[in-house]
């Protein structure tokens, strides 16, 4: 005699077939991956009254669009051309915003879009791409496998000026999981900006004004230092054992000096161009780290600590330039305004650590634990940490092959500008001890007792 299963039991059963079955039904293929690279040629152009962008994306990273194709794979051109337009404003037009003296502009007119081989290489210069644009399309017969295929489009603003003040939004990183985008500007006195950059770079002056660029600068080194670990680590070691004011402001003050002497001499070209030498800041960086460290927890030698800052700040301020390296294009005319400001940024973020962890350190040393135990405590944890980096960018520094340098001119040129290099840090040092070295101290005074 068979029992009746429950309801229940009965509803799951049906429930786990229909979601087996739906499982095993056959899914369509989806075609539109998101593209692993994309780059993307852009022209800006004020003339007149009119703002033409001229840009050039691949096809295949539109990835919502289904694109008419025949034979094996090729694009189907005479199908595909009423949806080039709406591709182009929802993949280029509606990501780009222009400023113009700080108005939005109203949205474009999409004036020509057209299909491109990808061997063209028409993008290389304006003159060029316009001409491309103005070309008669390709016949519908030529055979492009889609995958390959390029969209130009020309986009036109209305202004009010060609002289205004524009600012750009090219946001289109969606295009690709890595997006390149070169973009030049081409004001109306001639010549030529050039910006190349990765991803969303946000809003964009293409002629920047000195105050727009020292903004955008304090807001990078700010950001820099608070996102840069071991920046800060090495901030923090130099500061646990010190109680005084006097101590901590030339400390502070010779890490500055150094880091911003090293970091504007590499930005206006001092700085060593061999492939190893950025493994090796970063080597010596951490190296940095572990002697600050390891000093404090054997015997901290706080009268000269300011000139141990100053020697390693040496070494951070080149470290600082590589972050800077790529932005400086987004300076304009204003490059030294744009130094300074990084500078400040720096400062600000050193200066809203400090003002976090000196209290902070004080406490937890006044409440917690001795001062000398949580130094040493503290210490060594940075110590392990640093020792880890250290040996990660060591070993990818002897990957690097460093080869003795050949006496000819160039070796002479870049022999030149480390001695001048040396002057102006030994100019330095000699200022900052005349004015931070204790006169009339008793060598026996604590430079590290509380007042």
């Amino acid at each position: 005699m068979r029992v009746a299963r429950p309801s229940w039991q009965r509803a799951c059963g049906i429930a786990v077939t229909a979601a087996f079955l739906v499982a095993a039904l056959p899914r369509p293929f989806h075609a539109h991956e998101i593209p692993a690279r994309v780059a993307v040629l852009a022209f800006v152009k004020p003339q007149g009254e009119t703002l033409r962008v001229v840009a050039r994306v691949p096809l295949e990273s539109m990835r919502d669009v289904e694109w008419p194709l025949r034979g094996a794979g090729y694009l189907d051109l005479a199908r595909a051309a009423p949806l080039l337009d709406e591709a182009a404003r929802l993949w280029v037009a509606d990501y780009i915003e222009i400023l113009e003296d700080g108005r939005p502009l109203d949205a474009p007119r999409i004036a020509v879009v057209r299909v491109s081989l990808p061997s063209d290489r028409s993008f290389e210069r304006w003159e060029e791409a316009v001409a491309h644009l103005a070309a008669p399309p390709l016949p519908d017969v030529e055979e492009i496998p889609w995958q390959q295929a390029m969209l130009d489009v020309s986009l036109e603003y209305r202004i009010t000026s060609d002289r205004s003040a524009f600012s750009i939004h090219p946001a289109l990183a969606h295009l690709g999981v890595r997006t390149t985008t070169v973009l030049r500007f081409l004001p109306p006195g001639g010549g030529e900006r050039l910006f190349t950059y990765e991803g969303d770079p946000g809003m964009v002056p293409l002629d920047p004004r000195w105050h727009q660029a020292s903004l955008r600068f304090v807001r990078e080194g700010f950001g820099h230092i608070l996102g840069g670990i071991d920046h800060l680590l090495f901030v923090l070691c130099l500061v646990i054992p010190i109680r005084r004011v006097r101590p901590l402001l030339a400390v502070v003050t010779a890490f500055t000096v150094a880091h911003s002497i090293t970091l504007i001499a590499a930005a206006l070209g001092f700085a060593p161009t061999a492939l190893w030498f950025p493994p090796l800041i970063e080597a010596l960086i951490a190296l940095s780290i572990v002697y600050m460290a390891l000093e404090n927890i054997v015997a901290p030698k706080l009268r000269r600590r300011w000139l141990v800052a100053f020697a390693f700040g040496l070494v951070h301020g080149f470290g600082f330039s590589f972050a800077l390296g790529e932005s400086l294009q987004f300076a304009g005319r204003h490059l030294v305004a744009s130094l300074v400001a990084f500078n400040v940024g720096v400062e600000l973020g050193q200066v809203a650590v400090l003002a976090v962890a000196v209290p902070l350190l004080a406490l937890l040393f006044r409440r917690a634990v001795p001062e000398r135990m949580g130094t040493v405590i503290l210490s060594a944890l940075v110590a392990h940490t640093a020792w880890h980096w250290l040996t990660e960018r060591g070993a990818t520094l002897m990957e690097y092959s460093m080869e003795w340098p050949s006496l000819d001119a160039t070796f002479v040129a870049g022999a030149l500008r480390a001695l001048m290099l040396a002057l102006i840090a030994g100019a330095a040092i000699w200022l900052l001890d005349a004015l931070f070295s204790p006169r009339g101290r008793r060598a026996d005074e604590p430079a590290s007792a509380e007042t």
